[in-house]
């Protein structure tokens, strides 16, 4: 059990960045990985250890999520910012603000499967087989979304660093 809940420690990060992209509020984020922690404490007897428990997570904190939509108890707050931007000077301070929040806001208006897809395989480094089975989905399903999802983003946001680069 101590091996158990140092994992969950050192997960916290990633857990919270999934949340993030997932229900699109930092409100609501901390919420949903505050309950999938203590979910997981108290069925922490259920986990096969040898498994990924990143996985197992994953997929708390998507059935959680889920039940709270489904309670109609979601709140519309707004994803505030998670990164830090440092820069020489307050241009390019500016300017990477600026494209991380477009990034934000091209991330939030995705489908909940694409922001999902996204947010394991190109934010958390995932494997598609890993997202497939944390989805619980085929692995082409997985390639699909994340090819849909590229390329939204890519359309939305392709014109960014091109404006940013013509202001220079």
């Amino acid at each position: 059990m101590p091996e158990f809940r140092r994992e969950l420690v050192e997960l916290l990060p990633r857990l919270r960045r999934f949340a993030s992209v997932l229900t699109r509020s930092h409100a609501d984020a901390e919420d949903v990985v505050q309950a999938a922690v203590e979910r997981a404490l108290r069925h922490a007897d259920s986990w096969q250890p040898g498994t990924r428990l990143d996985s197992w997570l994953y997929r708390i904190m998507q059935n959680l999520w889920r039940d709270e939509l489904r309670a109609h108890r979601r709140r519309s707050e707004p994803l505030e910012s998670h990164a830090d931007i440092a820069g020489a000077d307050g241009r390019d301070v500016t300017i990477q603000h600026i494209l991380s929040n477009e990034a934000r806001v091209a991330l939030d208006e995705l489908p909940e499967d694409q922001r999902v897809v996204i947010a394991l395989v190109v934010l958390d480094g995932m494997s598609y087989q890993q997202t497939a089975d944390i989805l619980d989905v085929p692995v082409g399903t997985v390639m699909s979304r994340l090819a849909r999802a590229r390329a939204k983003l890519a359309a939305r946001l392709g014109e960014g660093p091109q404006r940013v680069r013509a202001a220079k």
